[in-house]
């Protein structure tokens, strides 16, 4: 199983960036996805996630209206669309599923893959 996590980058204070999380030997389909982050000396947080049954999204305050998880069936590939991006944005994007559950969802302990992480720099 692998997830592949890119799209990350340098991008301006207010600029936007769309990173993907692709997966092989592992079907979203079975699956919640998630985004989690880890800026520099602080602890890795719940950005978002999609149920891939029935759809559901959850956002993390910091990112709602802001940034956008979606899917693409097809392709086996889930992406984050960031938009508005500010310094508070900087950190480390890892794509992660499991089988989190609406209770559990913002917990990284109910994720069991992994990507490598992608990291996404906002300078002002």
């Amino acid at each position: 199983v692998q997830l592949q996590a890119s799209g990350g980058g340098l991008v301006q204070t207010g600029g936007a960036l769309r990173l993907s999380c692709a997966a092989s030997g592992l079907s979203f389909s079975r699956y919640t996805v998630a985004w989690f982050r880890q800026a520099p000396g602080k602890d890795r947080e719940f950005v978002t996630a999609l149920r891939w049954h029935g759809g559901s999204t959850y956002y993390a305050d910091s990112v709602k209206g802001r940034f956008t998880i979606s899917r693409d069936n097809a392709k086996n590939t889930v992406y984050l669309q960031m938009n508005s991006l500010n310094a508070d944005d900087t950190a480390v994007y890892y794509c992660a599923a499991g089988q989190a559950i609406t209770s559990t969802v913002r917990n990284d302990a109910a994720y069991g893959y992994w990507g490598q992480g992608t990291l996404v720099t906002v300078s002002s």
